[in-house]
């Protein structure tokens, strides 16, 4: 058979969850629950965190634009595979699977950006408490976070048009439950080398050097927190890292493993299955996470759930 150009091909099927069966229907409940809350829990700390002004502070803007990044990092995914649950016809144009890439890549390494300057923030804080105040301004701020988000939507431009220029054979399954760049190029009727090696160039440049910066910024401050001679005052100093850590370490520890490698897959169910840890889970915890090692956050969310209470009662006389 001759390989068809890109152009001629119109559309993919995302296969999904292959082989679940009569499980279908229990798959799609909890992926619809996961998202509810997830959307639910990113909002309400994004929404808490700019109502209350006890938390108008550079560590919670952080946060807060974290919960509103996880907001459309699931949207590009999760609606699409909740849909191909219940139909039998799982297509996605050859447009759409583009840009489902492009968006889940760009927000992923906004992702990585922003958890770089959360850790970096943290490292102020705590080794260099006295210049905080001075140097992370709310103007500083501001440029970081935008600085986060044009880094991140600008990185997987070269990818995508790399793709795009590929010619793609009559075969268009993609086994895989979203659209990426690993089962994308498993597609291509053509060696796909460089477009494998320019992948794990920048994959590495944006995953190893983000995470790199955050455990050194971490080391710097596990040192400080150790010299701190009270427990207390230990206990204290890493209780407003903690959280971010975890969020780290759950985060990267899945898609340094996706990522960083020179091969287009090493297993199909281990790819499934790291690509829920770092869509669906990550996103989900964190609002679990954020919320339940923060006392401060747990405060906000009742001062404005109260507040709420109060102006929607009647006025008694």
């Amino acid at each position: 058979m001759e390989p068809h150009n890109h152009s001629s091909l119109s559309e993919f099927v995302l296969l999904g969850f292959p082989r679940v069966g009569h499980i279908r229907g229990w798959i799609f409940v909890l992926l619809l629950l996961a998202y509810l809350f997830t959307i639910c829990g990113n909002m309400l700390i994004f929404l808490v965190i700019r109502l209350d002004a006890a938390l108008h502070t550079p560590m919670y803007h952080f946060v807060s634009i974290l919960s509103f990044l996880e907001l459309w990092y699931t949207a590009t995914t999760i609606p699409k595979m909740l849909a191909n649950l219940l139909s039998d016809k799982k297509t996605i144009s050859f447009s759409g699977c583009l840009l489902q890439t492009y968006f889940f890549h760009s927000l992923g390494a906004s992702e990585c950006y922003l958890l770089t300057a959360m850790a970096y923030d943290r490292y102020l804080a705590i080794c260099r408490p006295l210049h905080y105040p001075a140097v992370m301004t709310p103007m500083l701020c501001a440029k970081m976070a935008a600085g986060c988000w044009t880094c991140g939507f600008l990185c997987p431009i070269s990818e995508v048009i790399l793709v795009s220029k590929l010619p793609f054979c009559g075969y268009n399954e993609i086994q895989h439950i979203f659209c990426d760049f690993p089962p994308l190029l498993s597609l291509a009727c053509k060696d796909t080398s460089t477009n494998v090696l320019v992948d794990f160039a920048i994959n590495a440049f944006i995953i190893l050097i983000t995470f790199l910066f955050i455990m050194v910024s971490y080391g710097r401050i596990i040192g400080t927190v150790l010299q701190i001679k009270t427990i207390a005052g230990r206990k204290k100093a890493f209780s407003t890292c903690a959280s971010h850590l975890i969020v780290v370490l759950i985060f990267f520890g899945s898609i340094i493993f996706m990522y960083v490698r020179l091969k287009e897959s090493y297993s199909l169910t281990l790819d499934r299955t790291l690509a829920v840890v770092y869509s669906v889970l990550t996103p989900l915890v964190n609002p679990i996470i954020y919320s339940l090692r923060n006392k401060e956050l747990i405060k906000a969310i009742k001062r404005t759930i109260f507040r709420k209470g109060e102006r929607a009662s009647p006025t008694q006389h």
